[in-house]
């Protein structure tokens, strides 16, 4: 067998090819084109071809590739070929599919359809399906498979080895099998590779490891995506209320979560509520709700800082040079504030620090927010200054207090912000909210406010008597 260069192939180059295969007839070629790719490959290629021919190459994939290739399939092409097919196919496609990939697929259709799909499913594969669906939608059960190897405490290496030859075809991996008392519970766990240099009539309880991490069922996936983060494994196993061992999760399924939970962070921390579709299959009129909900929000707190510059009209009349740097002091406060709060928004998403941490969050943060209001101050004092030398601008005869004012604030402002973005993640958690809402447009709007008055106040004092 040949070995493929990942990558080599794509679908939109593929695809004219296919359909030019196809209208010719000539669907034997078009079948050794598509099984000659990758899985994933081969979806790419299908998402290209129009409708009629989509349905028509589906059909000549051998019945075990039909099934990984049409899991990669978005939700709503999934859809249009399974009306196109009979109900023998359908029954052979869902038949074979494995439990929590059958379920994320009925998640996702109309539920006239999913009845259909499932008077066509094994009662066994209908009870399993009908498991994983009873948990709840953003659960760890949702995710599980229960394809997996369950041995008993007193089998010996070589009863464990006959009972892989005969149960583990079907299993989701075979690298890890689980031991489970006369009541489901899991008390252990075997690596295959023991029990294969081992001798065969050795008890396979000199093998086991019972200090195994397990997740719970009813969990949110986002424990998951944690677990396997910290322990380093392949495969965990599912355990219910009770500690039956109900199911195993795999590394991919839990990759698919966290590349999910990466995406509607990354969305939330742009104010953009969470999209549950993809990008180009949102509606138009959604994508304008969930864009437009958070930027009336932050527009009707913009507001206040007119207000707010509103109660301090007479002054900025008077010293109508203090106008001029409201730009430069409010955007360095809000954009050291969505620094601070990226970087704890991030480390509170991989584990690297937790609600306990906050006080030396806000050490470290003090003593950084300060620094960099420093830094800033001076460059703002000394354009100020060399500008004025120079000639390039008119900051009245009172300069000198003016750079010391805009000096000042923007150390002012710019520990506030640093101080509002590392602890509004920690309060949103701890009112237990999505610490991705505290955003970084979520925090320049509160910034800007508090620092519009920083600013102002700082004038106040240090003009009064020269410009004021």
């Amino acid at each position: 067998m040949a070995i493929t260069d990942i990558g080599r192939a794509t679908g939109h180059l593929v695809a004219p090819e296919i359909e030019e295969m196809l209208d010719a007839g000539r669907n034997h070629d078009a079948r050794d084109a598509l099984v000659y790719l990758f899985d994933a490959e081969i979806a790419d290629v299908l998402i290209e071809l129009a409708a009629e021919h989509r349905a028509v190459a589906f059909r000549l994939l051998p019945r075990a590739r039909a099934t990984d290739v049409f899991t990669h399939l978005p939700a709503e092409q999934q859809e249009e070929l399974l009306k196109s097919l009979s109900s023998d196919l359908l029954a052979d496609l869902f038949n074979e599919m494995d439990p929590d990939d059958r379920a994320e697929t009925f998640d996702e259709l109309p539920g006239t359809l999913v009845n259909k799909l499932f008077a066509l499913l094994d009662p066994e594969e209908r009870r399993q399906t009908q498991i994983i669906l009873g948990y709840p939608a953003e659960s760890i059960g949702r995710i599980m498979t229960p394809d997996y190897v369950r041995v008993r405490p007193d089998w010996t290496a070589g009863q464990v080895l006959e009972h892989i030859r005969r149960h583990g075809g079907q299993a989701e991996t075979l690298d890890t099998l689980y031991v489970i008392d006369r009541g489901s519970r899991l008390v252990a766990e075997i690596r295959l590779h023991d029990l294969l240099l081992a001798e065969l009539d050795e008890p396979i309880e000199k093998y086991m490891q019972e200090h195994i991490p397990a997740l719970r069922a009813r969990d949110d996936q986002e424990v998951a995506v944690g677990a396997f983060e910290r322990h380093d494994r392949p495969v965990l196993p599912v355990v219910d209320s009770d500690g039956v061992l109900v199911g195993v999760v795999t590394f991919d399924d839990v990759a698919d979560v966290a590349e999910e939970e990466v995406t509607e962070d990354i969305q939330k921390m742009a104010a953009v509520e969470a999209l549950e579709e993809p990008y180009l299959d949102v509606s138009l009129i959604k994508l304008v709700w969930k864009r437009g909900f958070w930027l009336g929000i932050l527009f009707i707190g913009q507001m206040l800082t007119i207000s707010a510059m509103e109660n301090f009209e007479s002054i900025l009349t008077k010293a109508a040079v203090l106008v001029m740097f409201v730009p430069l002091v409010i955007s360095s406060g809000g954009n050291t504030g969505s620094q601070a709060a990226s970087l704890v928004i991030r480390a509170m998403a991989i584990g690297e620090v937790r609600l306990r941490d906050w006080w030396r969050i806000l050490r470290r943060e003090l003593v950084c927010g300060m620094l960099l209001g420093v830094f800033l101050g001076m460059i703002g004092l000394l354009r100020i200054v060399i500008w004025q030398s120079i000639g390039w601008g008119e900051y009245t005869t009172h300069w000198l207090p003016v750079s010391f004012t805009v000096g000042l604030a923007l150390v002012g402002i710019v520990l506030w912000g640093t101080l509002v973005g590392s602890m509004l993640p920690l309060l949103f958690r701890r009112l237990g909210l999505d610490p991705a809402t505290s955003s970084a447009p979520f925090v320049t709007t509160v910034v800007d406010i508090t620092g519009i008055l920083i600013y102002l106040y700082t004038a106040m004092v240090l003009l009064r008597g020269t410009l004021l």
